[in-house]
């Protein structure tokens, strides 16, 4: 290697950006294997019997993706619409219901299901308004707020909601709820509607590819770093050539 001369200035650029995306590769890697032991996890709590769902400050987190039970009624006279797509991109909306429960006497909101644009009102659809006591199953949910900034913001006022702002919703219907919403699960609803069974788990895994990635730009640093070190040692030991 004693024509190996790469100059200060692209040694002091080189090492740092490859100790930096090494650095990328492994956390990457740690990624990985942190998103696997979470999918077993939701896939373990999906599998699970339904448990009721504790009354009182609980902690969103730790029950997001829980199968739960609840018992009590619905208020379908507070309806919230949250925008939503089904099969085949038809626009429509989730309805989202109090559910005033009848031992613990708190409120929980939810998701019973899709309905087609067309079936938002509810008297389009009164035989799917229940009434009375009943037990119902589903799966615990987290909010959600909007993504980016410059995304548009929810229409309270129409109550048309875009995404899962559980406290937004609760002031506009001035009450107090669970801090996490259900999504039932799909069971039959007199008359065809509100279509449960909408809990989508959207968790791509792709952290290797993206290790690979931060290792091949390290790599490839590596390489661009040793060839122009040789040329450029070549160049000063042969500088006639």
């Amino acid at each position: 290697m004693k024509n190996f001369s790469p100059g200060l200035l692209p040694t002091l650029i080189t090492i740092p950006c490859v100790l930096i995306l090494l650095a990328l590769t492994v956390w990457q890697i740690n990624r990985y294997s942190w998103k696997i032991d979470l999918l077993d996890t939701i896939e373990t709590q999906l599998s699970a019997a339904p448990e009721t769902l504790p009354p009182g400050d609980i902690d969103p987190e730790l029950w997001h993706y829980r199968r739960v039970s609840l018992t009590g009624e619905f208020d379908h006279s507070h309806e919230i619409h949250l925008f939503a797509h089904a099969e085949a991109g038809r626009a429509g909306f989730h309805i989202i219901t109090p559910f005033k429960r009848s031992a613990e006497g708190d409120i929980v909101l939810v998701n019973r299901g899709w309905v087609p644009e067309s079936k938002k009102a509810p008297e389009t659809r009164a035989k799917g308004l229940i009434e009375g006591e009943i037990t119902v199953t589903g799966i615990a949910r987290k909010p959600w707020e909007k993504s980016w900034s410059f995304l548009p913001e929810s229409n309270a006022e129409d109550n048309v909601w875009l995404y899962g702002e559980l406290s937004a919703m609760a002031d506009h219907l001035g009450i107090e709820t669970a801090p996490v919403f259900v999504e039932l699960d799909a069971n039959e609803v007199p008359g065809g509607l509100p279509i449960g069974g909408q809990t989508r788990i959207s968790l791509p895994n792709n952290h290797i590819q993206y290790a690979f990635t931060w290792l091949g730009l390290a790599v490839a640093m590596i390489v661009i770093y040793v060839v122009y070190g040789l040329k450029r040692g070549q160049a000063k030991q042969n500088p006639d050539a």
